[in-house]
């Protein structure tokens, strides 16, 4: 049976069972707590908590999910996965065990031609908490098991909670006997390889208090209602009623694997290492193709991070795998066939296959070069750990790989440990945590303020969703539904307190796609004034203004006048507009594969980013200007309208990517240049737009462009200032403007020339030194010696040719080491250079360069014939060099 012919007869059944089936949601969790969903409940979790109230009584569904603490272990075994899929169906208070445990057996025994999976009943067992009578007495005399197949276990594995105060409750699990080839007899309790669990049955009954642990924490009391949440591996699932050995050789992991083992040349099945990176790349590939077609890009942060950390492990392993030297790509192939054999369970795949490819491939490219450099700088850095006799690969080179090459430590990890060494993970994360200590607070925390999500989904459930009148009033008499200072619901709010207000009706815009929240006051009749500096809908559907009490107080329940800040209102909307006649002018100039990849509509100012694996041209940018003037001089009619999902995207209306729409959707149009799906506000007509401008191109990620814009009047002023700097310019050099590129251009290739020559000139001088140098080298131990600083302005490469032409003038008649140190820039760097006969005394440029550049406080290295590192410290330029003086006397 194929894993969606699997998911589809789960999700029928309980939908003829009266449950209300829930489409899955996107990876990208609602949760601020969560990264990413990583369980088929957490969509539900809101309701479990009594945060929000359930819209039905029952649900089904098939949840995908990503789970990022067994990352390193994917490949090592053939059970772990990032990427699964969970089916689920889940009670609010509705039924419980009674009707629960009937409803897994039917499904699991029935006979195929029945709807039902078809296993042999004699081949499952359950699993029942210690003291849990009444599932152990469903399971037996209900259904029929008998009671040597229900074993009992404890808080450890079958007793369920969220890991923090809460619902809580016993478990059932249910696990399928697959024979005396997988594990020895007895019953899960004996052996989980041969009996393997296939679905949780969790009773949520009790409400747990703060503990711990897993089993450390106590049990407040039962549960106003009680509530089923169970879970299925829909790939474990698979590998039982397909008949194979694991998720690995399942129809959709296991093609995905096959074609993986084709282009690389290997074969699954007959080496353990050439095993693991299959399963590697096969897990990787498809849980990276679900994350950008939920809106992931690949980044250094959080989700983004997740992402590129995957596709590199991929990316690498298909290396691995192929051959050191091989160097060609193979994601695209990969990604297209995890598409294909996803699209079943996910057709959105298909319709976004173009937008997925374009990230995952220039991230693969950008990793190609990544991996060029990146691994020189490793293998440096190596050589010189084991030629100074150590087995730890230093804790500062392994963060500059990542700081600098965008190495994952893991990666790190497993190319150290393939030369036999180990990493100091510990003063790796120190630097990491000092990074992200001095980086800015994180915006999201910014825009959430302080408040427990709690309290605006309990003010959502109490009052209901806030009625936004922006699209065609700046005022309204409104009436105050809720405040929060500081995070805690209070009945007034007085002056000088920042504040967070709900109402009932608004005419300020909540920032959301891209468009920044609308600014203004509320007033409460002559007793409060509140300025309003930010609108947020932290839950879906409830508008939270935040501001400032001027004076007076506001209270619940209060009638307010509130109003916006029209022409600021008026300036954005001007933005927002532009932004999709430029977005219609990308797609012409570019192709219909750049997709929307995010935006920021400001007053007067816009960016737009993109999907694109290269940079425009001047001349294409020029184009697009060009087009989105034409188009907006036209003065189009600016219309919008409600309509479903389906009629919206039949008439090309365009949908960002990785964005989740609802199933009545507002679609924005200016005549047939530009439609999409937009819950911003717009000008009536684009001739009030006046004029665009870009800006400028540039890259803002893997795969991703951004363009930037001013409008209206702003774009007038950056014009005029350009203008009036051309005219300066044209004055200076008393040049006609129309010939200015090409007068800069002479000066620019003039001021080149001299600088080379100037640089000739400061080389040749530094060389001259050289024979000086070589006649009055010392004797240092067994070795001849020559230590040097040379003037302020050198550049490196000017220290290494003196460096390396002192050391051929003293020649190999016995060890010979060359140290010169300069300060370029103002960082001081300093270059060793060691003959072969030093090399065969135990001498190394790399070990001498590493006891400088600790002295300089950084590092450096290099072959043990020449190498080169620097500092912060150039004070100590001397002291450096003193100090390699002393580790040649005792070591020749």
């Amino acid at each position: 049976m194929e894993t969606a012919e699997i998911a589809r007869r789960f999700l029928t059944f309980f939908e003829n069972n009266g449950h209300t089936v829930v489409p899955s949601a996107s990876l990208v969790a609602e949760d601020p707590t969560l990264l990413l969903v990583n369980a088929g409940m957490v969509p539900f979790k809101p309701y479990f908590l009594g945060q929000r109230t359930a819209p039905y009584t029952r649900a089904a569904s098939a949840q995908k999910c990503v789970r990022t603490v067994d990352i390193d272990e994917v490949g090592k075994t053939s059970r772990h996965a990032s990427f699964f899929q969970m089916l689920g169906n889940f009670s609010f208070g509705d039924y419980f065990k009674a009707e629960v445990i009937p409803f897994a057996w039917k499904l699991l025994t029935d006979p195929v031609e029945q709807g039902g999976f078809g296993l042999d009943p004699e081949r499952l067992w359950v699993t029942v908490f210690f003291d849990d009578d009444e599932a152990e007495s469903i399971w037996r005399d209900k259904v029929g098991l008998p009671s040597e197949r229900i074993q009992r276990r404890g808080m450890e594995d079958n007793f369920w909670s969220m890991g923090v105060p809460g619902p809580c409750g016993p478990c059932s699990e249910i696990y399928y006997d697959r024979g005396p080839a997988y594990g020895v007899e007895g019953g899960p309790v004996a052996d989980e390889n041969r009996y393997l669990e296939v679905w949780n049955l969790v009773f949520m009954q009790f409400e747990r208090g703060a503990g711990e642990s897993k089993t450390d924490f106590e049990i407040l009391g039962d549960l106003p209602k009680k509530n089923i949440d169970t879970g299925m591996g829909l790939e474990r699932m698979a590998a039982i009623l397909q008949g194979v050995d694991n998720i690995y050789e399942t129809d959709t992991l296991g093609t995905i694997l096959k074609r993986a083992a084709e282009l690389s040349g290997t074969k699954y099945g007959e080496n353990e290492n050439v095993d693991v990176s299959l399963r590697v790349v096969a897990d990787h590939v498809r849980t990276a193709t679900m994350l950008v077609a939920d809106g992931v890009k690949p980044g250094n942060e959080k989700r983004g991070y997740v992402l590129r950390r995957i596709l590199r492990r991929s990316i690498r392993n298909m290396r691995l795998l192929a051959g050191a030297a091989e160097d060609r790509h193979y994601m695209h192939d990969l990604t297209a066939t995890a598409i294909r054999v996803m699209s079943e369970l996910y057709p959105e795949l298909r319709t976004n296959a173009e937008a997925i490819h374009s990230v995952i491939d220039a991230e693969e490219k950008n990793f190609s070069d990544t991996l060029r450099s990146g691994t020189a700088l490793f293998n440096r850095a190596a050589e010189r750990t084991k030629v100074g006799g150590h087995t730890q690969f230093s804790g500062a080179d392994a963060f500059q790989l990542h700081d600098t090459y965008g190495f994952p430590i893991d990666l790190t990890l497993e190319m150290a440990a393939e030369q036999g060494l180990s990493v100091d993970e510990g003063t790796f994360r120190s630097l990491m945590q000092e990074q992200k200590d001095t980086a800015k607070r994180d915006a999201k925390s910014k825009k959430l303020g302080n408040a427990d999500i709690g309290v605006y989904a309990r003010l959502l459930d109490g009052s209901g969703a806030t009625d936004f009148l922006g699209y065609t009033d700046h005022e309204s008499e409104s009436r105050v539904l809720g405040l929060i200072v500081d995070g805690q619901p209070v009945t007034v709010a007085r002056a000088g307190d920042r504040v967070e207000l709900v109402l009932d009706r608004t005419p300020f815009y909540a920032e959301s796609g891209g468009q920044l929240a609308d600014k203004g006051t509320v007033a409460s009749d002559g007793r409060g004034l509140v300025d309003v500096d930010d609108v947020q809908k932290p839950v879906p559907g409830l508008f939270v203004h935040r501001g400032t009490v001027r004076s007076g107080e506001l209270a619940v329940d209060d009638h307010v006048h509130a109003a916006i800040d029209g022409d600021r209102r008026a300036s954005v909307s001007r933005s927002h507009s532009a932004t999709h006649l430029i977005h219609s002018a990308l797609r012409n100039a570019l192709g219909t594969g750049t997709g929307q990849a995010g935006s920021e509509n400001q007053p007067g100012r816009l960016r737009f980013d993109f999907t694109a694996n290269k940079a425009m041209t001047p001349t294409e940018l020029a184009e697009v200007e060009e087009e989105v003037n034409t188009v907006l001089s036209g003065d189009i009619q600016v219309r919008d309208f409600q309509t479903s999902l389906d009629e919206a995207l039949a008439m090309g209306a365009l949908a960002m990517f990785g964005e989740k729409y609802g199933d009545r959707v507002r679609v924005v149009e200016m005549s047939d240049y530009s439609r999409e799906l937009c819950g911003g506000t717009h000008v009536p007509a684009t001739g009030q737009l006046g004029i665009v401008k870009l800006l400028g191109e540039s890259s803002v990620g893997s795969g991703v462009r951004r363009v930037e814009a001013a409008v209206g009047i702003d774009a007038f002023r950056r014009l005029s200032k350009e203008s009036m700097l051309v005219s300066q310019l044209s004055d200076q050099l008393k040049t006609p403007r129309e010939e200015l590129p090409q007068r800069i251009d002479t000066m620019v290739a003039r001021l080149r020339a001299a600088e080379k020559e100037i640089e000739k000139l400061r080389a040749a001088q530094v060389l001259q030194a050289a024979g000086g140098l070589a006649a009055n080298a010392r004797e240092v131990g067994a070795a001849r010696v020559v230590t040097h600083r040379v003037d302020d302005g050198v550049t490196g490469d000017d220290l290494r040719k003196l460096v390396l032409d002192v050391r051929g003038r003293l020649g190999e008649d016995g060890p010979v080491v060359v140290a010169v140190a300069g300060v370029p820039k103002d960082r001081p760097v300093v270059v060793v250079a060691v003959n072969k006969a030093g090399q065969e005394r135990g001498l190394a440029a790399g070990e001498l360069v590493g006891v400088a550049a600790r002295v300089l406080g950084g590092g450096g290295g290099g072959k043990p014939d020449v190498a080169q590192g620097g500092g912060t410290d150039a004070s100590a330029v001397d002291t450096a060099l003193r100090a390699v003086e002393q580790r040649i006397s005792e070591s020749v």
